[in-house]
């Protein structure tokens, strides 16, 4: 029942949009109520939509293989699948764009994520923006920034998916330079822009091969082409790594990461949400919806994997020697992408579990993060300290979520990068070796600088300038719903009889044709690696920062540090080398040469010859060809009609008297010829 309903699931934040723009100001709240109240609808629908798809999905046993493999699937066991569409726009032969929904495990679990962590950040942004004199306006570009990623998560159909890819994106650029009266805003901004359209190129490129292939935009089309076979193995190989290509820009991964801790400029609550539930999870999204065909292609599973675990452990190491508590979060959210990017190589289950526990816990510290700086002014680190004492509900949500991200047990960050972990163990292999190792280590490194952030903040003596207090009941109200999740949200994979419709065996996101891997249970052994790895992390963090918060010795280990603080010269090589040199210095100059003597030379004489040619057209053959034979058929008609105006008297009689003398001539000459 609520699964047929769900197309009002994006359409609410839509008409909000509308309404906010329209009518917000003349509102109470200038619009903020407006946006709440749509999330707040789209929420209960929302859970309603998913209680309805993973009680039908509890009883489903998964495997891989089509579903009349015997060992993939039972007899008629079904996994949730609902489409319904509309055809707009034939397109030629089989193709068309359809605007339908395609609601499964995978879309209710999307809705449910997207519509809580909007929830909060917009009532949480009713008190972090207020004052702002463009209230209004960050509202309604925060509803349709909800509405673009619900229309993405809902589509049926490749293009209408890429409308809300595409949407998304122009949200994130004008909500990164919402202040942009700062040139570092629009920098910033513009960075986020032009890097994720660079990825972008690989998407359209991706889905446009795939609708070649298959004669389809739909998923379930391209998915039951995979299923049949009937395909170049070359083609599709080619069209899933230029698909990898877009969830790299979007998504944040190496090497097109370096967007992600620049788009910090925008205000907090959009830092949440592009960080959380929205923008960075579209690329791990569409690689879990088209699962199956990385299943069916070894050499794009196999570069998700190396491409997730170097981005994994790279964006950690970058996230140590950070002062900007927002760019720490920032790293934290590239490297938690890694993870999940690396899993989807190997386990389905595992990195759709991880993406899911990690937009709770990482919109809480984002949001949690927010509460600081509003409270201490500024957002580096060496400007803060000692404010778990002035700010308590702040401080014990952030430790909470902090330990979810770490992943203690029981947290919920645990579970799922233990089924990250122990998927990569079952997978073996290289590529699953790989991700094992560094993703231990990078659990090491993620315990590690967020105990360091959690010492800088909250521990020794407040070094910053002003009076900081706990914020307003808008602020630290999400901050304790949020937490609630952070902590229990993993716990649906135990085997609980109340959550059993929502754990991990009910992820199905596909129907008979196509059955994910078994859900991996809990390995001890990896589980109890993973968690002294943790806790070294956070005890040698503790060691170093524990009397002392504010000397940091991580700045000041010479080379490292400096490669470090230097992003691994890849911003220089982006902006010095490609951007100012290669562009500026050589191709600007080239392509302004070229434009001034290539093509405005061509078009020049082109023209000028056109006008020497029309000249000449003109002066031979219209003047004297065309002109002359138009004045010479007139001045013989002048002649003809002057000399056959002689037999004209005007006289009646004349003219019959000629008439019959005609007609006696004529019956003369048929006489004598008879």
């Amino acid at each position: 029942m609520f699964s047929e309903w769900a197309w009002l699931i994006p359409a609410l934040p839509a008409l909000s949009v509308l309404i906010i723009v329209f009518s917000g100001r003349a509102l109470p709240w200038k619009g903020a109520e407006v946006g709440i109240v749509a999330l707040l609808a789209s929420l209960g629908l929302s859970l309603g939509v998913a209680w309805e798809v993973f009680s039908h999905n509890a009883g489903v046993t998964q495997g891989i293989g089509p579903a009349g493999d015997a060992d993939a699937a039972p007899a008629g066991a079904e996994a949730f699948l609902l489409e319904r569409g509309l055809t707009l726009t034939p397109l030629g032969g089989d193709l068309a764009v359809e605007l339908g929904m395609r609601v499964d495990g995978l879309a209710a679990m999307m809705f449910v994520l997207v519509t809580a962590v909007s929830l909060m950040v917009h009532i949480y942004s009713t008190g972090y923006m207020h004052g702002d004199a463009r209230y209004t306006y960050f509202f309604a570009l925060l509803s349709l920034f909800s509405f673009s990623m619900l229309l993405l998560v809902i589509a049926s159909d490749l293009l209408v998916l890429l409308v809300g890819w595409e949407l998304v994106g122009i949200c994130s650029y004008l909500l990164i330079g919402f202040w942009w009266e700062d040139k570092h805003n629009q920098d910033a901004s513009i960075k986020a822009f032009l890097t994720t359209k660079l990825g972008d190129v690989g998407l359209v490129v991706g889905i446009m091969a795939l609708a070649g292939m298959f004669g389809t935009f739909s998923i379930q089309g391209v998915l039951d082409g995979v299923a049949a076979g009937d395909h170049s193995q070359a083609l599709l190989t080619f069209a899933l790594l230029a698909l990898i290509l877009g969830a790299v820009g979007k998504s944040a991964q190496f090497p097109l990461h370096t967007w992600l801790p620049d788009a910090m400029a925008g205000p907090t609550p959009v830092s949440a949400l592009i960080h959380a539930a929205t923008m960075v999870t579209a690329g791990v999204f569409i690689v879990a919806r088209l699962f199956p065909a990385y299943q069916a292609a070894p050499v794009a599973q196999g570069t998700l994997a190396i491409i997730g675990a170097i981005t994994l452990v790279m964006a950690g190491l970058l996230a140590l020697v950070q002062t900007d508590l927002k760019r720490v979060l920032a790293y934290s959210t590239v490297s938690q992408l890694g993870y999940m990017m690396a899993a989807l190589s190997f386990s389905y289950v595992a990195g759709v579990f991880h993406l899911f526990t990690h937009g709770f816990f990482k919109a809480l510290l984002f949001l949690g993060a927010g509460s600081v700086i509003h409270a201490a002014h500024s957002n580096h680190m060496t400007e803060m300290g000692g404010l778990r004492r002035v700010m308590p509900v702040t401080f014990w949500t952030f430790l909470a979520g902090s330990l979810a991200l770490i992943a203690i047990p029981p947290l919920a960050g645990f579970w799922s990068k233990d089924e990250i972990l122990v998927a990569a163990l079952e997978a073996g292999g290289y590529t699953g070796t790989v991700v094992l190792v560094l993703g231990a280590l990078g659990g090491l490194i993620t315990a590690f600088y967020m105990t360091r952030a959690l010492y800088l903040v909250f521990a020794g003596e407040f070094r910053g300038h002003g009076h900081p207090h706990e914020s307003e009941p808008a602020m630290t109200a999400p901050l304790i719903a949020l937490a609630i999740p952070a902590v229990a949200i993993g716990w649906i994979n135990l085997p609980f009889p109340a959550l059993q419709p929502l754990s991990l065996s009910s992820w199905v996101m596909f129907d008979v044709d196509y059955w994910v891997a078994n859900p991996v249970e809990l390995n001890a052994v990896v589980a109890v690696i993973a968690t002294v790895l943790a806790l070294a992390g956070v005890l040698a963090a503790r060691a170093i920062y524990r009397e002392a918060p504010e000397r940091d010795p991580l700045l000041h280990l010479g080379l490292l540090t400096h490669v470090l603080q230097r992003r691994y010269y890849l911003d220089d090589l982006y902006t010095d080398l490609i951007a100012r040199t290669a562009v500026r210095d050589k191709l600007a100059p080239a392509a302004v040469w070229f434009s001034d003597r290539v093509l405005d030379g061509a078009v020049y004489w082109s023209g000028r010859g056109t006008y020497e040619l029309g000249q000449g057209l003109y002066a031979t053959g219209d003047q004297r060809g065309i002109d002359g034979a138009v004045n010479g058929l007139g001045l013989s008609a002048l002649w003809s009609g002057a000399r056959m105006r002689l037999a004209q008297s005007g006289n009646v009689q004349l003219y019959a008297g000629a008439l019959f003398i005609g007609v006696f001539v004529l019956a003369v000459v048929f006489a004598s010829g008879a």
